[in-house]
């Protein structure tokens, strides 16, 4: 391969003009995400975790990012969420820990039987609200995630871990691995890219799902023998520049200001709530006893 396909690549980032997000510091929005995610999932109770999918929805719209950007990840995220969803409804598991007892809405069942075996679908309002619930939960968690790549500049990357003190080989550690996905996935299109041109048909692969995996060698081992190399590259490449023998200098300087600050402050005082809300008994799974009398009744 040629020199310049050893190179990592980025997020497909870009500066956006009236950006939620990338108008703070990148230090203290990462600060806020953690605060965000720690509350976020000290609850299950709807009632509380709406307010944080609303705070996901409006740094959403109003981060600048369009549409045909995080469209594949997007539908990924959520199509998993939904199957997850509707998993865990159609086989009560998963919710069994939050309830006890389940209050049933509706049931059926087949009309046919396997080894003495009638497959029964129960429909009740446990089941109905800890789907919503889980829905909700990790939505929200994924929309805040998926919006970091896409707002934070790789070129931050090192110096902000850094701002929030770790090391210098922490630091690089973490801006190499939010570089790793997008220069994995460029390595595996321009692999598959390749084989199509010499005849492989991805498309025609057959059988078992062990024979399927085995068949797809020829594009996931060029993939990851490129990926060894091009890590042996950099760390020569650290090592000829005495990376590690002194404290690194980084070419760009984050400053923080006062709506960073605030951030910051909103952040912890989310975090302190939710936790505090946590320890008073608050917030654990809940249904509407409305429900739960017209079921019962």
């Amino acid at each position: 391969m040629g020199e310049g396909e050893t190179m990592l690549v980025a997020w497909k980032y870009r500066k956006r003009e009236n950006s939620f997000i990338q108008s703070f510091d990148p230090r203290a929005w990462l600060i806020f995400y953690a605060c965000y995610l720690v509350g976020l999932v000290t609850f299950w109770d709807v009632r509380y975790l709406l307010p944080f999918f609303g705070v996901a929805l409006f740094v959403l719209f109003t981060s600048g990012v369009k549409w045909h950007e995080i469209r594949r990840a997007f539908l990924f995220i959520v199509g998993f969420v939904f199957f997850f969803a509707i998993l865990t409804f159609l086989t009560g598991r998963g919710g069994v820990e939050h309830y006890q007892q389940e209050h049933l809405i509706r049931q059926f069942k087949a009309s046919f039987s396997i080894l003495g075996w009638v497959p029964t679908l129960d429909i009740t309002v446990e089941r109905v609200f800890y789907a919503i619930s889980q829905f909700v939960k990790v939505s929200s968690l994924a929309i805040m995630t998926i919006l970091i790549p896409y707002s934070l500049d790789p070129r931050l990357y090192g110096i902000t871990f850094k701002g929030l003190g770790l090391n210098d080989k922490f630091a690089y550690a973490m801006d190499l691995t939010m570089r790793f996905i997008p220069t994995f996935a460029r390595d595996f299109q321009l692999t598959v890219d390749a084989q199509r041109a010499r005849g492989y048909e991805l498309e025609k692969l057959s059988g078992g799902l062990v024979e399927q995996v085995r068949k797809m060698g020829p594009i996931f081992v060029p993939v990851i023998i490129h990926a060894i190399i091009g890590s042996e590259d950099i760390i020569d490449a650290m090592d000829l520049r005495a990376f590690g023998i002194g404290p690194r200098t980084w070419i760009d300087v984050l400053e923080r200001r006062r709506r960073d600050d605030i951030l910051i402050r909103i952040g912890v005082v989310l975090l302190l709530a939710s936790v505090m809300l946590g320890v008073l008994g608050l917030g654990n799974f809940w249904v509407p006893d409305a429900l739960l009398t017209l079921a019962g009744g």
